[in-house]
C-alpha cells in the first residue's frame, strides 16, 4: 500500500519510487538512469552502493534536430563514456516514464553502442 499523498506527487514519481525498490546499481553493473524534461533528456550511470555518478550525458549543447534524434545521440554518448570506463553491463532505470519515444530511442542507441541490459 502506498503511503504517499497522491494529490501532491505525480504519477510518474509514484511509478519511479516503485521501480527503484527493484532496481539497484553496483560498480560492476551501474544503473542507467534517464530523466526527461519537456525540452531536454539526460542520462547518468550511477553506482548506488557508493552513491556516485560514474558518467553522464545530456542534449544541452546539441543543435535542434528533433527530440528523438537528440535522445539517440545521448544514448550513443553515454554508451561511449561507459566503454571508456570499462562498463558493459547496466541496469536500465526508465525513471517512471513509459518505454516509448525518447526513452526508447535512448535505450536502443545505448544498446547499439555496446551496453547490455
Amino acid at each position: 500500500m502506498l503511503s504517499w499523498n497522491l494529490k501532491n506527487i505525480s504519477q510518474r514519481k509514484v511509478r519511479h519510487r516503485r521501480l527503484r525498490g527493484k532496481v539497484h546499481g553496483t560498480a560492476e553493473r551501474p544503473r542507467l538512469f534517464v530523466f526527461r524534461s519537456h525540452q531536454h533528456i539526460y542520462a547518468q550511470l550511477i553506482d548506488d552502493q557508493q552513491s556516485r555518478v560514474l558518467a553522464s550525458a545530456s542534449d544541452l549543447g546539441m543543435k535542434d534536430q528533433g527530440k528523438v534524434k537528440r535522445a539517440e545521440k545521448v544514448g550513443q554518448e553515454i554508451a561511449k563514456k561507459a566503454k571508456t570506463a570499462k562498463i558493459e553491463q547496466v541496469v536500465f532505470d526508465r525513471g517512471g516514464y513509459k518505454y516509448h519515444g525518447r526513452v526508447k530511442a535512448l535505450a536502443e542507441a545505448a544498446r547499439k553502442g555496446g551496453l547490455n541490459f
